[in-house]
């Protein structure tokens, strides 16, 4: 009974809920003035209510607080009362043996679980709150970190480009110091240089100096010993001058007498001996025959030869290789091809084999007509020959002789030969004029007989300067004819570009001649000297290149300026406006010459 009493009591007291411990203490005499379930001192006893079950004795009146006249004692264990566990006691056999102690221990379990899951609840709920702040102090540590970061990275950046800029600067500074010092050593090198070679230079004068009068007093002292000794051998010198001369006379005597000895006996044998005579006439006239007729044999296959492989009189320059000459340029030159639409047609010509037109090209000197017809052969795979006018008038009566030798080279080249005729309008002028002579009349005539049909040997070019000057029956015999006017802006300033870069330029960047070029925008430069030469022809352009570099060269470093450059501009223009003065001032004198001689034919001189 005791023990079961005391198991209840420990269970009781261990894993009951807060409202089983609240009601056992209760039964035990525990927490007197107040319920079990802790509401007020008047609520009743568990085992008073009508739901649960139980009936609990009541409470003595003199167990709540114990009687009136009863002293408090002082020990702690006075104050039991025993009445308690009985109750309890009682209390607890009555609740085990109740059909809803059960219940009211799984509702009371059922409620502690509530608590606890409650609680649990709460703590995640803290846990949740609590590593909420602990990820938002992680975040905001980051963006502290991330802005502390980038803000370093801007001072790293700005104190990197201002290191950067004062190494920059000291740099430059370095440069300009090592600049300065370069030029400083450079002045002081050439002050010593200068210093050497004068100190060289007087020197060299000094020792020529004492040279001079050394070799003088050694060739006074010689001539002065040689005149004693002559003085005191006199005597000795004339008797060994006589002797050597009487040796001589008789060394020649006798060389004649015994020549003549030989001559004569021999030719006293050859006279009385008549069969050498005879072989001897022979021989010599057969010797003479055979030189006369080495001789005309010579000439008449030089002459054949000179038809066939040589070139003519006429002819200045030509593309075809001859014997003398492939020994001179074994490899032709090649030009820049030029392609035009004539170019094209001279080609495809060539290539059928059909008849050649024949070309006049017009227009003021120098504006590249004899180029054209180089490169026009040249593209077209044709031979070329030039010849000049001017060359055909001193020939005189040879000129017809020389006219036909040259047509008939022409026939016989095998690629097809242009003929390139200079300055044309020097013979082939107007046969009804006085002014030209029977010769070249002649000669112009038998142009005209060998020009009268196209061929597809030779092609003929002409260019002219005057081309109204020409005969009717040239003007009849051309097909074709191309004006080369001046060049315009653009056209100058290519030339003007390419002449520089060839006599200029080129010349600087090589190093292997006396010229510089100072520092300036050459290409502007350019541009504005086409700009300040209207008006002049590529030929006067070719000329100012040429006079920029012999004003270089004319310099005492040999650097060309833009101020050089400059000077020699102007002067070119000044001598083109003065040429064109004197051009109109002849075809001025020209229109007065007709005025008062209308029988001439065409004015002197007229430009075209």
């Amino acid at each position: 009974m005791g023990g079961g009493s005391a198991w209840r009591r420990r269970r009781a007291g261990r894993g009951a809920p807060p409202a089983c411990r609240s009601l056992m203490s209760w039964l035990f005499g525990l927490n007197r003035g107040a319920a079990p379930g802790g509401g007020g001192g008047d609520a009743a006893p568990p085992g008073t209510g009508t739901g649960s079950g139980l009936s609990l004795p009541p409470v003595p009146a003199g167990g709540a607080g114990g009687s009136g006249d009863r002293q408090t004692p002082k020990d702690k264990w006075s104050n039991f009362d025993p009445t308690g566990l009985e109750r309890a006691a009682k209390a607890a056999r009555e609740l085990d043996a109740s059909r809803h102690a059960k219940d009211a221990l799984s509702l009371a379990q059922m409620q502690e679980q509530t608590l606890q899951l409650e609680q649990q609840t709460k703590l995640k709920e803290y846990e949740a709150a609590i590593e909420q702040l602990k990820n938002e102090q992680i975040r905001v540590q980051a963006e502290e970190r991330r802005k502390t970061l980038n803000e370093e990275t801007k001072q790293h950046q700005a104190r990197a480009q201002y290191q950067d800029k004062l190494a920059r600067q000291r740099y430059d500074e370095q440069m300009r110091q090592q600049q300065l010092a370069n030029e400083e050593n450079l002045r002081k090198q050439e002050e010593s240089v200068q210093k050497q070679e004068a100190m060289r230079r007087a020197t060299v004068e000094r020792e020529m100096e004492l040279r001079h009068k050394n070799e003088m007093l050694r060739v006074e002292a010689e001539a002065r010993a040689r005149a004693k000794a002559e003085r005191e051998n006199a005597d000795i010198i004339r008797e060994q001058i006589r002797l050597k001369a009487a040796e001589h006379r008789q060394t020649v005597l006798e060389s004649l007498k015994t020549a003549g000895m030989l001559f004569g006996e021999g030719f006293r044998a050859f006279v009385t001996d008549w069969d050498k005579v005879t072989a001897t006439v022979a021989g010599l006239t057969l010797l003479a025959v055979g030189v006369y007729s080495a001789k005309n044999a010579t000439a008449v296959a030089g002459r054949y030869i000179e038809a066939r492989l040589g070139k003519p009189s006429l002819v200045r320059e030509t593309s075809r290789i001859t014997v003398l000459e492939a020994l001179k340029h074994p490899i032709k030159p090649q030009l820049e091809a030029r392609v035009r639409d004539i170019a094209i047609a001279t080609r495809n010509t060539k290539k059928n084999k059909s008849l050649y037109r024949n070309i006049l090209m017009y227009g003021p000197p120098g504006t590249g007509k004899t180029l054209f017809a180089k490169k026009l052969a040249v593209h077209s795979g044709m031979d070329y020959a030039i010849m000049t006018g001017g060359d055909v008038a001193p020939m005189g009566r040879e000129g017809v002789t020389a006219m036909h030798k040259l047509f008939d080279w022409a026939n016989t080249s095998r690629r097809g030969l242009l003929l390139f005729v200079d300055e044309a309008d020097a013979f082939l002028r107007k046969r009804a004029t006085e002014k030209i002579s029977e010769d070249l009349r002649a000669t112009l005539n038998a142009f005209l007989h060998r020009t009268g049909q196209h061929s597809n040997k030779f092609m003929l070019v002409l260019a002219s300067n005057q081309p109204e000057q020409f005969d009717w029956a040239i003007n009849d015999r051309i097909d074709e004819m191309v004006n080369f006017d001046l060049p315009r802006l653009e056209e100058r300033e290519r030339l003007v570009r390419m002449y520089f870069d060839q006599h200029v330029l080129k010349p600087a960047t090589e190093g292997k001649q006396r010229l510089k070029l100072a520092q300036f925008d050459y290409g502007k430069k350019c541009s504005e000297i086409a700009r300040l030469t209207e008006g002049m022809s590529g030929r006067e352009i070719s000329q100012l290149a040429v006079a920029w570099q012999a004003a270089a060269y004319a310099s005492e470093d040999g650097v060309l300026t833009e101020a050089m450059m400059d000077a020699r501009v102007a002067d070119a223009v000044q001598q083109h406006r003065q040429k064109m003065e004197w051009l109109k001032t002849e075809g001025a004198e020209a229109n007065k010459e007709t005025a008062r001689n209308p029988l001439l034919p065409f004015p002197k001189g007229t430009p075209v």
